[in-house]
């Protein structure tokens, strides 16, 4: 009777033991997990930023068309300047301009055209990609485009990207991401990762930034 009841107890430590590790390590996995995803998510909204960025450059506003964006990334170029010369010191002090030194043929600009695919990102990125939620079994990013205006009366094109953290960390631990979003609401954060917004000009920042 005596060894059952010190095997049991022995158990119970055991068990009492692990429960509490496991207690600690949980939340450091999620934490672990969750950052690999956040960094993954980030990287995606950036090349969205960018390629809305400009595509506004060419167009005067954004799109809420991840179609128009993917064929834009595709097909379309930017167009550069390229300058040859420059000023010298001594050309400003005597008051030399731009402009005239482009007038009399110092410095001469020519300009140029890039694919958008080549300028932003590579010859062999799938533009399709940015559509889609790294982790996810194809999940899409939230994605809408608008104008507001500001208190000076101008009209400024708006556009926001998004995924809920239910989205992007789906299959992680349930609980933690329930605490995850009550700390986001708590502090009247967007309970995700997104990029620009839909109500207020804010140069296209991410809410990581």
């Amino acid at each position: 009777m005596k060894t059952a009841i010190q095997i049991i107890l022995t158990v119970a430590i055991l068990a009492l033991g692990y429960l509490c590790v496991e207690s600690i390590q949980k939340p450091v996995r999620f934490k672990k997990a969750a950052e690999v995803r956040k960094d993954k998510v980030i990287e995606r909204l950036e090349g969205i930023r960018e390629a809305q960025r400009a595509y506004k450059s060419l167009y005067g506003k954004f799109t809420s068309s991840f179609d128009t964006l993917v064929n834009f990334i595709n097909t379309d170029s930017l167009r550069l300047v390229k300058m040859e010369g420059r000023l010298t010191d001594s050309m400003l002090e005597e008051g030399m301009t731009e402009l005239k030194a482009l007038k009399l043929g110092i410095i001469k600009r020519d300009t140029i055209f890039v694919s958008v695919k080549d300028s932003l990102f590579n010859k062999n990125f799938i533009a399709d990609s940015l559509r889609y939620v790294p982790f996810t079994n194809k999940e899409q990013f939230e994605m809408d485009a608008t104008e507001i205006n500001t208190a000076s009366g101008v009209e400024v094109p708006i556009f926001e990207a998004k995924v809920h953290n239910n989205t992007y960390l789906k299959g992680l631990d349930k609980q933690q991401i329930i605490n995850r979003n009550d700390e986001d609401l708590a502090y009247e954060r967007y309970p995700g990762l997104k990029v620009g917004s839909l109500t207020e000009a804010n140069n296209s920042a991410g809410n990581w930034e």
